[in-house]
């Protein structure tokens, strides 16, 4: 397995081809923007050879023969405790970095939901896309890669298909089979947007972005590309805590991670087909994104649990440091940990009430995993409403001027800022541990709670599929002693 400093070294040898702010990045694990994620993503390398953590970021293969100890990111998930070990990693890693390693998790899942679909696809059309799955994972595996996913397609007019769009590169699609003698390769052009953690990956891996049908298989299509592949541009966004020239000290307080998010712009990008994994079997479309959603979403209520940790922890430092008793707060410190434990401990119950794929994998429960996903909406928006109050309005403004003026000796000022900053501890605790608080409830912090991994709405409608409200009025008309059937109304 790598260490942080072959991770670094992975990533410097890739063609840079990410863009920020109009300026080709070409190091990303120096460079301002992208380096905070880097740094988030190499602490993952690093807690895999510390003792205490080493269990839960690593596992052993199960498709590698003799047993191959590899980054549990690249595992297949395949029991119930392999799901719980997933909620738990994310709380985690949200506990040790402040923010997102989406380098890891998206492709993470994106693995494990092509494993089941193409064993679906195979079973059904003779086809052989879980081999070429099966060889490619091996290498990762063996390769230790960072592996970011990419699901959302800029769409377009939302009330047209994708084949309906007047520019049909709104979807990444296929737009030719046939590239010569590179018999079964495909051609892919369009975009994926807002994906997260590209800039730390090596490669990445493309679902589809939803269910599709015949007029629109040429966008039914799943395969894993290096992430400077020729062809593809990344485009890095911007974030409301963004700086232009990302100043060392207290401004950017998180200095283990930081969130990152980008467009992919292909163009007649061309994909071999080994890294080929569905090419317009349009019929499993939704299988792949369903897959996607249900051990995604209950993962992501570890992920806002974790940070939902550290606001608790800089809330009330920022109180201290006020000099103010976190007793004063103590119903308003009880309701984040009941937000907290809320979302962390539907996910652990999703994963163990699950079941085992055919394939293997392991899938959480799908009323669990998206009541999960609803909740995840909206209780981590008042843990990081109730952190704000407990800090007070240097918290929540992130009123604190720079840590260049807060320095300052030129002008004599910098002196005068620290005298007037301090409260009951000294002005540089009390400005770290506000900026923090400023982090995680309006800068890069936010992991996309609402709507990461889907929209609280469309979680929504799952819930109502997988709700089984038949069931229920079997069991009412049993309770009441109702023999007559009382069909609905037509």
């Amino acid at each position: 397995m790598r260490t942080p400093e072959e991770y670094k070294e992975s990533l410097q040898r890739m063609r840079p081809n990410i863009y920020k702010f109009g300026e080709l990045i070409e190091d990303v694990t120096i460079h301002p923007a992208t380096r905070h994620t880097v740094a988030g993503h190499a602490k993952i390398f690093h807690i895999a050879q510390d003792e205490k953590y080493h269990d839960v970021v690593t596992t052993k293969s199960s498709i590698i023969t003799p047993e191959l100890e590899i980054s549990r990111y690249l595992s297949l998930i395949r029991s119930e405790a392999d799901m719980i070990v997933n909620v738990k990693m994310k709380r985690l890693l949200f506990n040790l970095t402040g923010t997102c390693t989406g380098g890891r998790c998206v492709g993470w899942n994106a693995i494990n939901s092509m494993w089941a679909t193409t064993y679906d696809m195979d079973q059904t059309l003779g086809t052989d896309y879980q081999q070429r799955l099966k060889n490619w994972l091996i290498s990762a595996q063996k390769n230790d890669i960072t592996i970011s996913g990419a699901l959302t397609d800029p769409k377009g007019d939302r009330t047209l298909s994708p084949c309906q769009q007047s520019d049909p590169d709104m979807n990444l699609r296929m737009v030719d089979l046939d590239v010569g003698e590179r018999d079964g390769d495909i051609v892919v052009r369009g975009a994926k947007v807002m994906i997260c953690g590209v800039a730390a990956s090596n490669e990445i891996f493309v679902l589809p972005g939803t269910g599709y049908k015949e007029p629109d298989k040429d966008y039914a299509i799943s395969f894993v590309i290096p992430r400077d592949i020729e062809g593809l541009t990344i485009i890095e966004t911007r974030h409301p805590s963004d700086l232009r020239e990302f100043e060392d000290g207290f401004d950017i307080p998180v200095t283990d991670g930081g969130i990152t998010q980008a467009y992919l712009l292909f163009e007649d990008v061309v994909i071999p087909k080994e890294r080929v994994f569905m090419a317009g079997e349009f019929k499993f479309s939704l299988n792949a994104v369903l897959n996607f959603i249900m051990s995604y979403r209950a993962s992501i209520g570890g992920c806002v649990a974790g940070q939902g940790d550290v606001m608790c922890g800089a809330a009330v430092l920022v109180a201290r440091a006020n000099g103010l008793s976190e007793k004063q707060f103590n119903e308003k410190l009880t309701q984040m940990y009941i937000n907290n434990e809320t979302t962390f401990g539907i996910g652990i119950a999703a994963a163990a009430l699950g079941k085992q794929h055919k394939s293997g994998i392991w899938q959480p429960d799908p009323l669990l995993a998206n009541i999960n996903k609803v909740h995840v909406g909206t209780l981590p928006y008042d843990t990081k409403r109730i952190a704000q109050d407990i800090g007070g309005g240097i918290a929540e403004t992130g009123c604190i001027p720079s840590h260049k003026d807060f320095m300052d000796d030129e002008h004599g000022y910098g002196k005068l800022l620290q005298k007037y900053l301090k409260a009951h501890s000294d002005a540089e605790t009390r400005v770290r541990a506000a900026r923090l608080v400023e982090w995680l409830t309006l800068g890069a912090g936010v992991p996309g709670c609402m709507h990461g991994g889907g929209s609280p709405q469309g979680a929504k409608l799952l819930i109502r599929i997988n709700s089984d409200l038949e069931r229920s009025i079997k069991y009412a008309r049993e309770l009441a002693g109702i023999d007559e059937p009382v069909e609905p109304k037509k």
